[in-house]
């Protein structure tokens, strides 16, 4: 066995899974990944189940040392700078780290949320079937808390296997899907209307519970108090002061504000790797549409074996060729030996 120890990370960072499914009806929260392609895409990368327990990294940076042996893992979701004593990592690709390395990631950049699978999966207790931590209720394994440094996993030591890379269609672009509802009556078509044409942002104030969204404010025909019923990941509820808040994988399982709309399931994870201060738009689509959306995401999920590749093996020194004099000339990034022009005739 071997061990991945936390040697630095932000905040917003804790192990996820799928989520810990079917019991919503006693009022547990199911939480599991924000975006839950990229923690399949990084699981199917070291040869995982789609859903097993990883580390779910948020905006800021982190950093990762293998100990005790060599540790394989795979990096996937928000594009971030990532290397191994300047040696670049690639996103959506495997890794192995020797004993004694340390994985630096840097700033997501065009996200929120990245995915570092382990070969082998994190290891824990199940809490009510899974990993997944809710920090509000201290559930989870095997830290009911986000990360801190100084955390370690105890994991499988590498297997060897070759090096992989996954190819992943381009991420969809556009306006956040929706459909509206199931409360939409308790707005007149006026304010649908100016919630489907405004442009909104994520307020930094925002976490797994809610996205808190800025915008217009949203009058309610009656009231903003209604009889709690059920919610689901990317409901829309509008509270008393007009603001929306797009409800994530922490949310109560129930809630007593109107909603207005609800993201549909293919466009949940867009909407989680949103990055606070982004403007957006929403659509309206049919439930025919959201259906249509949900059945390929899901083939998606399935196809992600199908997508593996055989990864390049180049080591790319990026500090070393920051250095290199190559004005001028044609060079060969991977090759030092093209960097630097021998003045002699």
């Amino acid at each position: 066995m071997s061990r991945l120890v936390v040697a630095s990370i932000g905040p917003a960072s804790s192990v996820q899974d799928g989520g810990r499914l079917g019991a919503q009806r006693y009022g547990l929260t199911p939480s599991g990944a924000m975006d839950r392609l990229a923690l399949a895409a990084a699981n199917c990368l070291v040869g995982n189940e789609p859903f097993a327990a990883g580390v779910e990294i948020g905006p800021f940076g982190a950093s990762f040392t293998a100990r005790d042996g060599a540790v394989r893992v795979a990096l996937a979701g928000a594009p971030r700078n990532a290397d191994i004593a300047g040696r670049a990592v690639a996103l959506d690709t495997t890794v192995t780290l020797k004993d004694g390395e340390t994985l630096t990631l840097g700033f997501a950049r065009g996200g929120a949320f990245s995915y570092l699978a382990i070969e082998g999966a994190i290891r824990g207790e199940p809490v009510f079937g899974s990993l997944a931590v809710n920090a509000r209720a201290g559930l989870g394994s095997p830290y009911p808390r986000p990360l801190q440094a100084g955390d370690e996993f105890t994991v499988n030591a590498a297997s060897g296997a070759p090096e992989l890379r996954i190819e992943l269609p381009k991420p969809a672009e556009g306006p956040i899907r929706i459909v509206l509802g199931p409360q939409d009556d308790e707005f007149d078509e006026a304010n649908k209307a100016l919630f489907l044409a405004s442009e909104w942002k994520i307020s930094a104030t925002s976490d797994r519970m809610g996205y808190r969204l800025e915008g217009p404010a949203i009058k309610h025909l009656h009231g903003h108090n209604i009889v709690s019923d059920g919610t689901v990941n990317g409901s829309i509820q509008v509270p008393g002061n007009g603001a929306p808040i797009a409800l994530m994988m922490d949310r109560g399982t129930s809630g007593g504000y109107p909603k207005i709309a609800t993201v549909i399931t293919a466009d949940v994870g867009r909407l989680a790797q949103t990055s606070a201060g982004t403007a957006f738009r929403f659509k309206q689509v049919s439930m025919a549409e959201a259906q249509d959306e949900a059945r390929k995401f899901a083939r998606l999920i399935r196809s992600l074996p199908d997508r593996l590749r055989s990864a390049d093996t180049v080591a790319l020194n990026i500090e070393a060729l920051h250095d290199a004099n190559v004005a001028g000339y044609a060079v060969n990034a991977v090759d030092a030996g093209t960097w630097q022009v021998s003045a002699e005739p």
